[in-house]
């Protein structure tokens, strides 16, 4: 009754205040289908279709479902981070943070916890090594009793080590004095050096791609735009090279940084460690098993958490790689529509479902889309990170479970691109007559070497002849030249010159990449 009458009032409410938003009903408010429904009829549209919705049928999740195109369109160039960056990769990070603090403390005398076996440490070095699928969702089991993610590996690891004679003694010691944070912050810093290695190595064959195609076309000349004007010339070469050095520059700056730990406790005092054993050097402890154990650099100085600086760091630099490829993304793509490049055809694709001409740079748009992406989460997470109240809230902790979706979109941009570079082939004919057509960048090699022989106002001279003009041609520059007093092997090789070898060093800096 109390149901029907609850209903009842709600129909009243609705039929004199039709502005009442169904979002605040609830549904245990409306009684059983077969006393409302007679009522249906009475109710604003609003609620009847309140009443009409029906959640949708779950669908299993494969590529085709996900939610996200990393896991769906994109799955296969995200492949080599699922075991780096995956719910699952961070669980078996954890466990392995778990068995190596409990292994060194069996190594530092403590009477209460004597020294491991070597049958102990292989068996505990096991869980991490060989922690499975079925392995992980038994954590995610316990989580849903423990609604905590760390207690919940705790756990797990607990009762891995119960049947064990020698194990199940030392049980109480996994996890001590632990807080969660000096398990996850060590366990991304675990993460972040696997996934470092695998984005420096897929940056480092970007670079390789790009190096080679700078030294293979370090002798075409090609006409430079500056303000979208012509400009003095370069070579296809070199402009590749710019890029491969930048790269280079770059890919060292991401290897050079610090990736830092820490496992000093709640608030980074070592509190509950002293008072456990106030005589032993926790400092010194923890130290070696960041750094020995699991190859990280031990962060002396924290709150709860590491402070997260390194990860701006870190991922300010990779979002400085992504900007150098955007940009070269963008160049590329425009000298392709200048018909610099062409792009090789693959039997049965469609450049337009409705131009059957066209040769997209799709390639290079995709790359340039995602690595854009890449940097939005990048950018976020560098400026958010360092940021927590106090001595921690939790903002982070949900934050950094994108570390894979920043790298994840990056990957799919270099895949991107990796292919574009595949299909390139310079059009030297085009750029060769682009060339011939902009005679007028020579005014700056004739004014250069008018000022050298004291010809008076030599730029003004250049400018008058050449700016804003339409037709400027090798006979209009030789003509200028003869008329010049200066010596003879000066204006021999002025008069020699031409836009494709007014190139300068050109050569030899593609070739230094």
């Amino acid at each position: 009754m109390r149901r029907t009458h609850a209903a009842q009032s709600l129909i009243i409410t609705a039929q004199l205040d039709p502005s009442l938003k169904t979002s605040a009903l609830k549904w245990r408010d409306f009684p059983d289908e077969p006393y409302f429904g007679p009522l249906r009829p009475q109710l604003p549209s609003g609620f009847r279709a309140f009443l009409n919705f029906q959640k949708p049928p779950v669908m299993a999740l494969n590529p085709l479902t996900a939610l996200s195109p990393l896991d769906g369109r994109y799955s296969r160039q995200c492949d080599p981070l699922r075991g780096i960056f995956s719910e699952y990769a961070f669980m078996n990070a954890r466990v392995r943070v778990e068995v190596e603090w409990l292994i060194a403390l069996s190594e530092a005398g403590f009477a209460e916890l004597p020294h491991l076996s070597d049958h102990g440490k292989a068996f505990l070095r096991g869980l991490a090594e060989h922690f499975s699928l079925d392995d992980c969702a038994a954590v995610k089991e316990i989580e849903k009793t423990t609604n905590h993610d760390v207690k919940a590996v705790e756990y797990w690891i607990k009762g891995q080590v119960a049947h064990d004679e020698e194990l199940k003694n030392a049980a109480e010691f996994v996890h001590f004095a632990c807080t969660s944070e000096d398990i996850n912050n060590t366990s991304h810093a675990l993460m972040l050096m696997k996934g470092r290695d695998a984005l420096v190595a897929f940056l480092e064959k970007i670079h390789g791609i790009i190096a080679n195609y700078a030294h293979q076309w370090a002798e075409i000349p090609m006409l430079s735009r500056t303000h979208g004007q012509t400009a003095s010339p370069t070579t296809v070469g070199k402009e590749f090279a710019n890029v491969a050095v930048r790269l280079a520059r770059v890919i060292e700056a991401i290897k050079s940084v610090k990736i830092l730990a820490k496992m000093n406790g709640a608030v980074g005092n070592y509190n509950a460690h002293l008072i456990a054993y106030p005589d032993f050097d926790w400092e010194a402890f923890s130290k070696k098993v960041v750094e020995e154990r699991l190859g990280a650099v031990f962060n002396t100085h924290t709150i709860q958490i590491e402070p997260h600086d390194y990860m701006a760091e870190l991922f300010q630099e990779i979002e400085r790689a992504n900007t150098i490829l955007i940009d070269f993304d963008r160049d590329v793509w425009g000298y392709i529509s200048m018909h610099f490049f062409r792009q090789k055809l693959k039997e049965g694709e469609v450049g337009s479902s409705t131009m059957p001409h066209k040769v997209n740079p799709i390639d290079f748009e995709n790359s340039e889309g995602n690595l854009g992406l890449a940097n939005a989460v990048l950018g976020h997470l560098a400026g958010k990170l360092p940021i927590s109240r106090w001595q921690r809230d939790l903002t982070d902790s949900t934050v950094l479970r994108n570390l894979g979706v920043a790298f994840g979109y990056s990957f799919v941009g270099y895949s991107a691109l990796e292919r574009g570079l595949g299909k390139l082939q310079v059009n030297e004919a085009q750029i060769a007559a682009d060339l011939d057509a902009a005679w007028e960048v020579l005014a700056e090699a004739v004014q250069t070497v008018m000022r050298r022989y004291g010809v008076p106002h030599p730029y003004e001279q250049l400018k008058a002849l050449t700016r804003g003009k339409d037709g400027i041609n090798q006979e209009t520059i030789r003509s200028f030249i003869a008329g010049l007093d200066i010596p003879a092997d000066a204006k021999a090789r002025l008069m020699a010159l031409t836009p494709a070898t007014y190139i300068g060093k050109a050569v030899e800096l593609a070739r230094r990449c």
